[in-house]
């Protein structure tokens, strides 16, 4: 880890999806997005791996933080205690830092609640509309992967000179990280700051290690109804993710279950897992800490996780069931196993 403790940086939208200013609350103007992140956002030298977080429903801008900052913790015990379960990093280093992006997700713990922020969540992350989410997500992306060492330059199992970038959403969070890839997938796009690295397509303002998405809250179909672009296809060269896709799902997830079948007429991702997308899907289940994850079991395009035996918490009388159980050592052995193979 860090020299000191786990490292947990933010960044705040508003409810439009908008960059604020952590010191003022005001809106960061359009041309000081660059200098804003440069001043808030460096990547220190001495990290390995660069995690964005983005949270999701009922989260506060406290708790955002402390589930990333125990997210991580949990990592680092893990690998302390067992780093045979993870040659690479044991080998090369795990030292990661964090920027976590906290938007206002607060609601009544009720159906309508959870309809108000569904909507809430579309609007900020929709490019076609008056949502921002995606541009200034894709914006954080671009920056934080042009600043980061190459891990492409790397020597093999010892990744000191190169920074790992992974993407973590929770919820409503995960949809915000999906816009933000398809957005960047996008040639079109001129004001995201790229790479020219060789082997990434230049169209790419960034290239993603690893996605990893806790109990998604969309629809089963949304990688063919809302994120086709985030794969590779005839229009779009290539995609700014070279690692796995993969969504945890369990059925004790009321949220994404009983309320989104209420919604919108079937079932979330987070309770029955990603449907049908536009490339083979591999199930498999949240392993427990004693269990490796083979290789062949994660790398595939898009990955469902069955977590039902895991996530099956939730707070007293919430209607909610365990759509946010997901800050287990479990969660963090898949993480930690997703940045290892992406040595």
């Amino acid at each position: 880890m860090s020299p000191d403790a786990v490292a947990v940086e933010t960044v705040d939208l508003d409810d439009s999806g908008w960059l604020l200013d952590t010191h003022t609350g005001e809106p960061v103007p359009d041309h000081r997005l660059h200098t804003y992140f440069t001043e808030r956002l460096a990547p220190p030298a001495w990290a390995t791996d660069i995690v964005v977080y983005v949270h999701g429903w009922q989260t506060s801008p406290g708790s955002a933080h402390r589930a990333a900052e125990r997210l991580l913790t949990l990592a680092h015990g893990n690998l302390t205690v067992a780093p045979d379960r993870y040659p690479a990093l044991a080998a090369g280093g795990f030292n990661p830092w964090c920027v976590v992006v906290r938007w206002p997700s607060s609601s009544p713990v009720t159906p309508a609640g959870y309809r108000r922020i569904r909507d809430r969540a579309h609007a900020m992350g929709a490019p076609d509309g008056d949502g921002h989410a995606a541009y200034i997500l894709g914006r954080l992306l671009g920056y934080v992967d042009a600043e980061r060492a190459d891990p492409d330059a790397a020597p093999v199992l010892a990744n000191r000179d190169g920074q790992y970038l992974h993407l973590v959403g929770h919820s409503f969070g995960c949809r915000f990280l999906c816009e933000a890839v398809q957005w960047a997938a996008d040639p079109r796009r001129e004001d995201t700051l790229a790479w020219s690295t060789a082997g990434r397509s230049p169209h790419h303002p960034f290239t993603a290690d690893s996605m990893l998405l806790f109990q998604m809250a969309a629809r089963r179909d949304a990688f063919l109804s809302l994120f086709p672009h985030v794969l590779p296809s005839d229009r779009h060269d290539g995609a700014p993710l070279r690692g796995p896709i993969v969504a945890t799902y369990s059925r004790h997830d009321r949220a994404t279950g009983f309320w989104h079948l209420r919604a919108e007429r079937q079932h979330g991702i987070g309770h029955s897992g990603i449907g049908p997308a536009p490339a083979p899907m591999f199930t498999t289940r949240l392993l427990p800490l004693d269990e490796r994850y083979p290789l062949a079991a994660l790398d595939h395009r898009f990955v469902n996780v069955d977590a039902s035996d895991v996530y099956v918490r939730g707070r007293r009388l919430s209607p909610a069931g365990a759509h946010s159980d997901h800050v287990r050592p479990e969660s963090a052995h898949l993480l930690l196993t997703l940045a290892d193979h992406s040595r």
